[in-house]
């Protein structure tokens, strides 16, 4: 009996999962390895770090998204190496092996040298990244609320927000909104609108990668949220109760509790490891840089996917790293492992870029489709109506869509839970 081709994909995020998805019908055996058991729905992970939505409502069981695919298999692992001589994935306890390797391992925060800086300011692109955020901005508040010494409750109250990308922009946005509206009724020692809020950005405009019109309104839409903007200052210093940044020859300190890291990314340690064990080289943030067809060069049964590869062979820079090139990748490996099996050949691989867009608050947003270029109540429902569709199970969907309609009647994020090892580490009155 012939052994069928045996296609191992790493990473279950945009990339890895499309590409599972788009060979289901396809005469392979599939494997899908991730050291999580479900797919997250990243670009709604600032509503659960600010108390929207609850991590279940954008997480979703690999198993149960996969569960009808007859020909795939999903593995809980480590990933800790590549033998390519072999063709195996190794595992921490185990190893499985490939005829065709995918490696969508996505990205980690990049701190431009500073770790140490991890544990003070954190950053979103985990489910744990968010409850944490979300556990700081709420004790922020509960810890000012104790507080008698005005001072040290105007630092409790001042979040700063350091990058001013999408994931800034809307970590600032939903911060006003809870300040403004949600918590104002809720302590009785504090107006919860005294919050400040400073989202630090190191270039000369907000959504530096969005066209100068739109990162203008962004702008005042912010400033409409009162939002205090800092651009063209680069954060030097981060410590337990203070933040230094330098504007030119200008340096201002911030007191403040509560920093928020959204100001740059770099590849997972996969993509080292597979550059490591390929050959391959990677680039200044750690991305693995890939064939016009993303495979790893040498290597035609290997391809790195998403955040963590680097490809530049159509607009002579980097793709961005954003969910739709992810997906579009993963899709196109898929049928060019098909092809190669037919013993048919694909063109290079295209990005067809789709626009982007992004969300400052309630009925404020800015989207970029092209050839379209629009801002304020409209974009803010395109987005709402986008993120919806791509929302991976039905089911999700409609609890995301129930719990947003909840929110915008009322103001209210039902999902403000303090939870942690250390629920109350605060320095307060009584």
């Amino acid at each position: 009996m012939e052994t069928r081709h045996r296609v191992v994909i790493v990473g279950g995020g945009f990339g890895g999962l499309y590409t599972a998805q788009a060979l289901k019908r396809a005469p392979l055996e599939v494997t899908l390895v991730d050291r999580r058991n479900f797919h997250l729905f990243q670009p709604l992970l600032y509503q659960v770090a600010t108390g929207g939505l609850s991590p279940g409502e954008i997480a979703s069981p690999l198993r149960g998204v996969l569960n009808r695919q007859r020909n795939t298999r999903v593995l809980l692992g480590e990933v800790v190496g590549f033998d390519v001589v072999g063709r195996r994935v190794l595992l921490s306890d185990g190893e499985v092996p490939y005829d065709t390797l995918v490696v969508a391992a996505g990205a980690r925060h990049h701190y431009f040298g500073h770790p140490e800086w991890e544990a003070l300011a954190p950053g979103l692109k985990t489910i744990e990244d968010a409850t944490e955020i979300r556990r700081r901005v709420f004790l922020a508040f509960e810890a000012a609320e104790r507080e008698t010494d005005p001072e040290l409750r105007r630092s409790w109250l001042t979040f700063v927000i350091v990058g001013a990308g999408p994931t800034g922009v809307e970590l600032a946005g939903a911060l006003s909104e809870i300040a403004r509206h949600t918590l104002r009724e809720d302590f009785r020692n504090i107006d919860s609108r005294d919050a400040r809020i400073v989202l630090v950005e190191g270039t000369d405009r907000v959504l530096p990668p969005y066209r100068p019109d739109l990162s203008r309104k962004a702008a005042r839409a912010l400033a409409r949220l009162d939002v205090a903007v800092r651009t063209g200052a680069v954060v030097t210093a981060i410590d337990p109760d203070v933040v230094t940044l330098r504007a030119g020859e200008r340096t201002e300190q911030i007191r403040t509790r509560t920093v928020l890291w959204g100001a740059g990314v770099q590849a997972s340690p996969l993509a080292a490891l597979l550059a490591r064990a390929a050959g391959a080289e990677t680039d200044r943030v750690g991305r693995v840089l890939v064939a016009p067809d993303l495979s790893v060069p040498g290597h035609p049964e290997i391809f790195a996917i998403g955040d963590m590869a680097c490809f530049t062979h159509q607009m002579g820079t980097a793709l961005p790293g954003v969910a739709q090139v992810a997906m579009q990748q993963g899709r196109y490996v898929a049928r060019l492992v098909q092809a190669r099996l037919a013993d048919r050949t694909l063109p290079s691989f295209r990005y067809r870029d789709r626009g982007s867009m992004a969300v400052i608050g309630r009925g404020a947003a800015v989207a970029d489709l092209g050839l379209v270029r629009f801002n304020g109540h409209l974009a803010w429902l395109a987005w709402l109506f986008i993120h919806l569709l791509y929302v991976v199970e039905f089911e999700n969907r409609l609890l995301v869509l129930m719990q947003w309609g909840w929110n915008y009647f009322t103001w209210n994020r039902g999902a403000r839970l303090i939870t942690g090892p250390s629920p109350l580490p605060l320095r307060a009155g009584p």
